[in-house]
């Protein structure tokens, strides 16, 4: 059983610090928001899961780095972000192996969609140092794709509703809890 945690950020700038000993999921909200975040997976066969879900209105920065300091470690990270009119929103990713640490997973996925004309910026970096590892990294800075948009269109589902079900699909995991999160749900909507 994973330990699982919280995070919900709103209009502030946070660090966060973490020392994972045990599988762990952490779930990770963001209301125009600048974080730096690092985790150190500490223990051999930990296992991470980390989702980083944002909503930027402003010119933010996200800033990760995953460090394996153990040797069989898995990290799983998913950056989903949405920025809103002009602003500017970075992401700088970094997935860390050291050379002691083999046996490793370092996974990242890092998606932002502009809904106007915003300035977008994804690093995603994998910093290996060990032969024995599986590492894979992806960057997307886009929009949803016309087709989609048409397709729900023409099922009788409004613009504004088909941009609202595909953020909800985009930013929020279907594993959460939906209560721990009301704000960034209601946020949603003011897109």
């Amino acid at each position: 059983m994973s330990k699982i945690l919280y995070i919900l950020d709103n209009n502030e700038k946070k660090d966060y610090q973490y020392s994972i000993k045990e599988d762990t999921i952490i779930y990770h909200f963001s209301i125009n928001s600048s974080s730096k975040v690092s985790i150190n997976l500490d223990s051999e066969n930990v296992e991470l899961k980390y989702y980083y879900n944002n909503i930027n209105y402003d010119n933010n920065q996200f800033n990760l780095e995953v460090n394996h300091l153990a040797s069989n470690t898995k990290s799983y990270v998913f950056n989903h972000g949405v920025n809103v009119g002009s602003s500017k929103l970075n992401y700088f990713i970094n997935g860390v192996v050291l050379k002691t640490s083999s046996g490793c997973i370092c996974d990242q996925e890092n998606q932002i969609i502009n809904m106007s004309n915003g300035k977008s910026n994804i690093s995603p970096n994998l910093l290996i140092d060990n032969y024995d590892v599986i590492s894979n990294h992806s960057a997307y800075i886009g929009k949803f794709r016309d087709e989609v948009l048409f397709y729900l269109m023409s099922r009788g589902i409004s613009r504004n509703e088909s941009y609202r079900l595909l953020l909800n699909g985009f930013l929020i995991n279907n594993d959460v809890e939906k209560e721990r999160i009301l704000p960034f749900i209601e946020e949603i909507k003011n897109i």
